[in-house]
């Protein structure tokens, strides 16, 4: 998967974005340092343990770079930016069951927009899955040869180890 570029001054504004979400009852916000736990069990829970350890990076940064969406008080999504490498975006997820209501794009518009509000020009999203998703939502282009750019030499999961 490649690395992606994102003009972040060519963002679109995010009136619309978070509006349609409030529509929906859908809040998508920066999220609170006590939220943490609760966001990282989701993370470990519906995507996978390491990205639920990069997100904690997000928390650790003033401002937070982590974003969530909430229904009800329900986390339905996040997105973190500056968890990997400065200035990268993710990562990121949706609650598979609220998949398809725009709280993807929400977030990732909102992320984005993070990391420009913080000085960046360009945001990267690294190691990017749905590319024509970011392509699309956001004006990313992919950064030619960049796979498998910074995840490299990666420890193998738990119980994955080469036993010699």
């Amino acid at each position: 998967m490649p690395d992606m570029l994102v003009p972040l001054y060519k963002l679109p504004p995010l009136t619309a974005t978070i509006e349609a979400m409030r529509a929906q009852n859908v809040i998508v916000r920066r999220a609170y340092p006590f939220e943490l736990s609760r966001v990282r069990r989701f993370i470990a829970r519906h995507f996978s343990e390491g990205w639920a350890d990069e997100a904690e990076v997000s928390f650790a940064r003033q401002p937070i770079g982590c974003y969530i969406a909430l229904e009800e008080k329900k986390l339905l999504g996040f997105a973190c930016i500056e968890s990997t490498a400065r200035g990268f975006f993710g990562p990121t997820g949706v609650d598979e069951a609220q998949r398809g209501r725009g709280v993807g794009k929400a977030l990732l518009l909102v992320a984005l927009h993070g990391l420009h509000e913080a000085g960046y020009a360009y945001g990267i999203i690294g190691g990017a899955g749905p590319t024509e998703f970011y392509a699309r939502a956001a004006g990313a282009i992919p950064i030619p040869d960049s796979s498998p750019g910074i995840y490299v030499d990666m420890l193998a999961p738990d119980g994955q180890e080469k036993k010699e």
